[in-house]
């Protein structure tokens, strides 16, 4: 992986969380990198929920939309959700118009996410019993 990649996205895991924070513009160049390691890193672990944090990020285009609805999917059909935080007002519109907002959820910070994507999934888990 080239400098400017590793630069371009990092990745953590917590629990089990894939946080994926974006610190350059979503755009086609990124999004085929961030698909790639993504993939790989959701299929290896045990990663059942997906976090992207935009901190360092104010520009997405339609290939980020897709990236993310991608990725979405693929946790959604391992019981997971996904999940955006720290989403300034550029990203937030992006989000709005194209109707994310009502599949991904919303935290400020990853750790709130975190913590309520795995208070909803033991939620559900109580209820459907």
């Amino acid at each position: 992986m080239e400098k400017k990649e590793r630069e371009l996205i990092h990745y953590e895991i917590r629990q089990n969380c894939l946080i994926i924070y974006i610190s350059q513009d979503l755009d086609h160049h990124a999004v085929d990198i961030l698909r790639e390691q993504s993939d790989r890193l959701i299929d290896a672990g045990n990663i059942r929920h997906i976090i992207f944090d935009f901190t360092e990020n104010d520009f997405m285009d339609s290939s980020g939309i897709g990236l993310i609805m991608g990725r979405y999917k693929k946790v959604m059909f391992r019981g997971g959700k996904a999940a955006v935080t720290n989403v300034g007002n550029e990203i937030e519109r992006i989000f709005n118009l194209s109707g994310l907002f009502k599949i991904i959820e919303r935290y400020k910070t990853p750790e709130q996410a975190i913590a309520g994507l795995n208070e909803r999934e033991a939620q559900n888990e109580t209820d459907h019993r």
